[in-house]
């Protein structure tokens, strides 16, 4: 598998928003598409997809699915296109993606699940990341010097 992602795991119980993943996915062998959900203070309290939403209702039915395990931004350039597998395609540069379930104990994930599957965005169009209010990157692109100060 070729390099190409920075991750992380969330603070689990700060994340807070709707995203919604456009790349297709493959899950227990069943394609699933169009993937909105909303979370409130770290739980997916909400969820659709445009093909294959009834296999988020099992998924959700899991203990500690409901929760984010891990965040990353993907990095390789030179991938152009979803191929749906996941250990592929979440390297995709301009793309992010969040894993429901299982936390990176590594980076202090305290969640704790059968379920750890990443969905992927695309965020080239549009998309931007915020770190303590300031606006880190855009459109699929990091913005200038990044400063940990």
């Amino acid at each position: 598998m070729p390099s190409g992602e920075v991750f992380t795991g969330p603070v689990e119980e700060t994340v807070n928003g709707t995203i919604h993943f456009d790349f297709p996915s493959i899950f227990r062998g069943h394609e699933i598409k169009g993937i909105t959900l909303e979370v409130k203070d770290g739980v997916v309290i909400k969820w659709n997809a445009e093909v294959g939403g009834s296999l988020l209702d099992d998924i959700f039915a899991t203990e500690g699915a409901n929760m984010f395990g891990e965040v990353a931004i993907g990095t390789n350039y030179n991938i152009q296109k979803a191929t749906k597998n996941i250990l592929f395609d979440e390297k995709i540069g301009g793309s992010v993606h969040m894993a429901i379930g299982q936390s990176y104990i590594q980076t202090g994930g305290k969640n704790n699940s059968q379920i750890h599957w990443d969905m992927i965005a695309n965020m080239r169009n549009g998309g931007k990341i915020f770190t303590d209010g300031k606006l880190i990157y855009e459109n699929g692109l990091f913005l200038g010097e990044l400063s940990m100060g």
